[in-house]
This record gives C-alpha cells, sequence and structure tokens, in this order.
C-alpha cells in the first residue's frame, strides 16, 4: 500500500515538471482571477506580478506549453512591392512560389509553375483564399489557351452554386462564348472581349454593389448590382482548358483612421501601467517603456487592419492585440512585433516573428527589419487571422478550439478591442497610418 502511494504520487509530481506534461491554463473552463472582466474603473487593468522570474511580460505564457509547428511548406524570397503599393495599401496573395493562402475546392491540378498558378485538368471548381474581403482593388495576370472558359470569382463562397446569387464571376472565355471575357456571368455581357492568348493584366474594382474593371489598361465592366454580395473569398477556377495567374495582388478600401496623429482620442490610456504612450511631432504614435498598453475604444470582431511600425534597436518586442475583452491586460490574439531571428535566418524567427500570431503560429518568415518603416495587414474573419508583413503572408491560422469569451482560452469571435504593446523597458516603437474597414 506505502509503496503504491509512492509511485502515484511520483507520477503526479512528473506530470507537473517533465516537458509537454503540464497543463494549459487556456484549456481551463474556470477563468482565474486575472482573466475575470473588471468590475470597476476599466483604465485600471488588474496587475499581474510580471516581473518574477519566468515571467515575460504577457499573462499566463509562463504556464502555457507550447512548440512551434515546424513549416514544411515553401517560404520564397518575397516578391518586390513597389514604395507606392505598399504605401497605398497593396498585398500580395500569391507569393510567387507557393499557393500559400490558397485552398482548393476541387480535385485539379494546380500548380505553381514558373512564377505562376497553373491549371489544365480536373474536376471544375475552384483554387480560392483563406481570407475573406469586402471592398478592394484586385489586380492580376492571366493567360488562357484560345478555348479556355476560366474565371475569377469575387465575393465568392468556397463552393458556389449561382453566379447571380451567391458570388461575382469575372469571366475568361473567347469571343464567343455567352459571356466574354471581361463580363459578369450571369449578370452583364461586355462586347469586343479583349483575348490575345498571351499574358493579360485585370484590375477589378469591387466597392459596395459597383463593380468596374480594366483589362490592359482599358476599362471594359462597369456593373452595379441593387442587392450586393456580403464579403466573401477570391477564387480562381477551372473550368475547361489550360489558364495561368500570377502577380495577384490586392488593396483593401474604404479603411477609416483610427488614429488622428495629433492625439490619442478615441484611445484608452493606461497611466498606472509603465508604459509611456505619446504623439510625436512627425504625428506617429510612439509607445517607450513597458509593461504597458494603450486601448481603441471601439470594437472589431472582423475586419482588415493597415499600419505602419518601426523599431528603433534591434529584436524589440511588441504586438497587435485582437478582440481583446475590454478592459482587461491584453486578454487578446496577439499579432507579434519582433524581428529577431536565429543564426541571422529569416526562415527561423527568433520569438514568433513579426506578423505571427504569439503561441499559436509562427511567421513563416522575417520580412521587416528594424530601424525601418514597415507595413502590416491583419485580416481577420471568424477564425481566422492572416498577416502581410511589407505585401507578404507570413502567417494563415484557423483557431479550431472551442468557443470562450477569453481568446487565451478558445476561440473568441466577439467584437473586442484592439490594444498596442508596451512590452518591457526597451520598448521603443512608433506607429503610423492605422486604418480599419470592417468586413461586411
Amino acid at each position: 500500500m506505502i509503496r503504491t502511494l509512492f509511485i502515484s504520487s511520483l507520477l503526479f509530481v512528473l506530470t507537473l515538471f517533465l516537458p509537454g506534461c503540464a497543463p494549459e491554463v487556456e484549456n481551463s473552463n474556470k477563468a482565474t482571477p486575472q482573466e475575470t472582466l473588471s468590475t470597476n474603473n476599466t483604465n485600471k487593468p488588474k496587475k499581474d506580478d510580471s516581473t518574477k522570474s519566468g515571467n515575460t511580460g504577457r499573462p499566463h505564457e509562463k504556464y502555457e506549453n507550447y512548440e512551434p509547428p515546424v513549416i514544411t511548406i515553401p517560404s520564397p524570397e518575397p516578391l518586390p512591392v513597389t514604395a507606392i503599393d505598399l504605401a497605398d495599401g497593396w498585398i500580395r496573395l500569391f507569393d510567387g512560389g507557393s499557393l500559400y493562402g490558397w485552398k482548393s475546392e476541387n480535385d485539379a491540378n494546380w500548380a505553381v509553375e514558373n512564377g505562376a498558378i497553373t491549371v489544365s485538368e480536373g474536376e471544375q471548381g475552384l483554387l480560392r483564399t483563406t481570407s475573406e474581403f469586402t471592398d478592394y482593388t484586385l489586380r492580376v495576370e492571366f493567360k488562357a489557351d484560345p478555348n479556355t472558359n476560366s474565371g475569377i470569382f469575387l465575393r465568392t463562397s468556397g463552393q458556389p452554386t449561382d453566379p447571380t446569387r451567391d458570388c461575382y464571376e469575372f469571366n475568361i472565355a473567347p469571343t464567343d462564348n455567352p459571356f466574354p471575357t471581361g463580363s459578369l456571368v450571369g449578370r452583364t455581357k461586355i462586347e469586343n472581349a479583349p483575348t490575345s492568348g498571351e499574358w493579360q493584366t485585370a484590375e477589378i474594382t469591387v466597392q459596395g454593389g459597383h463593380i468596374t474593371a480594366l483589362v490592359d489598361g482599358n476599362q471594359v465592366l462597369d456593373y452595379t448590382d441593387e442587392n450586393p454580395i456580403g464579403r466573401g473569398f477570391i477564387g480562381l477556377q477551372l473550368n475547361s482548358g489550360a489558364v495561368a495567374f500570377r502577380n495577384i495582388m490586392l488593396r483593401p478600401l474604404n479603411l477609416e483612421s483610427i488614429f488622428n496623429g495629433t492625439d490619442l482620442a478615441g484611445w484608452v490610456e493606461y497611466p498606472d501601467m509603465d508604459s509611456q504612450f505619446s504623439v510625436t511631432d512627425n504625428g506617429e504614435l510612439n509607445v517607450l517603456n513597458g509593461r504597458g498598453q494603450l486601448e481603441t475604444e471601439g470594437h472589431y470582431a472582423d475586419f482588415v487592419l493597415q499600419l505602419e511600425c518601426i523599431s528603433y534597436a534591434e529584436s524589440l518586442n511588441s504586438g497587435i492585440f485582437l478582440r481583446c475583452i475590454p478592459g482587461d491586460v491584453m486578454m487578446g490574439y496577439e499579432s507579434q512585433i519582433q524581428n529577431g531571428m536565429k543564426d541571422g535566418d529569416p526562415l527561423q524567427p527568433a520569438d514568433c516573428g513579426t506578423g505571427g500570431i504569439f503561441r499559436r503560429q509562427d511567421a513563416r518568415r522575417i520580412v521587416a527589419k528594424d530601424n525601418e518603416w514597415f507595413h502590416k495587414t491583419i485580416v481577420m474573419s471568424g477564425n481566422h487571422i492572416a498577416v502581410w508583413v511589407n505585401g507578404y503572408q507570413v502567417s494563415d491560422w484557423f483557431d479550431e478550439r472551442k468557443e470562450d469569451e477569453n481568446p487565451r482560452r478558445g476561440l473568441r469571435t466577439e467584437a473586442g478591442s484592439i490594444m498596442i504593446q508596451g512590452h518591457d523597458p526597451t520598448t521603443n516603437l512608433s506607429f503610423r497610418h492605422l486604418k480599419i474597414a470592417e468586413l461586411k
């Protein structure tokens, strides 16, 4: 009996201290005191002892088990995006070397060849983005065989059944097709279809119910839907015949500023915390010292967020927290800001990496550099988060946990605030051009 009790006690102790055995707080069904919403002044978040050994400055971080997954898909060198395009908010939906950020909805021979997405045979259907968008301009080059019937699907579901109801289909087809290139299938036919059999460029703008398109610089489409479809994916179609797509870029539209460049109106400050947030003479939002946070008064669930950031020393740590529990201590999903890398290898982030989802998915490549302004785009929709840094997609994560008010424990879809983090005493970063558009 004594021996049995001794063995049982030993096994219990081992489960507490062996790697990989400690329980994760986030899976608990009962909130700890720090995870409970404040019931008094929301400008005084609950304190946690962030100075103790092993505490990195994030609530519960020292209690969580986390081993970053091994990235097995290619993470090619970023294709250049011009400074003008970056400033205008353009991102690349296709990195030129992999299908990262895309999902095939059909059994077809989708492939990446010579910097293009190609398909020629298989089951009819779509290769579509994993991210949803509402209003945007899409720029894409396409090349179709003379008899090919393909298309670019806008605001689509994964498996649309009727282009007059659940998507907009920008057709790619010969002149004798009922809807030749540039037409919207089932909606409007254009004349003098611009088909060449060579690479052509389409620039399609979807804004509310208004859809316009240029092909090789010439306007071919101007259509208004009185009952517009809401947000959806972007899809590339295999219908019949070979087709290729490359240089697929998107610019989100109708973003509104959440920082006026003059003061911190619209933001909740926490003067009892150590970080110092201020607006510089250049109209930039600067954060010094830490630990601390700055929180939006507005609450957001599904959205596109764009901003620019600079860190003024190597490997400084900060983050953008999303769908936060208002008034709590950075209790949200964290899009990391940290440009450090192991052994100088951009494929090995030192600490999740800028654009990674902290403790969920590491950035697949370090794209930004310290002491240089970089651009960040975050798309959050349902259980999906995707992040682009300087126009290059670095994360693509789905939260498959059970729903929970607290995103550290489970899936939070409820609207929450956005927070900027001051991480520690070395913090010195600035932000500018913070803009957001809710996905409708």
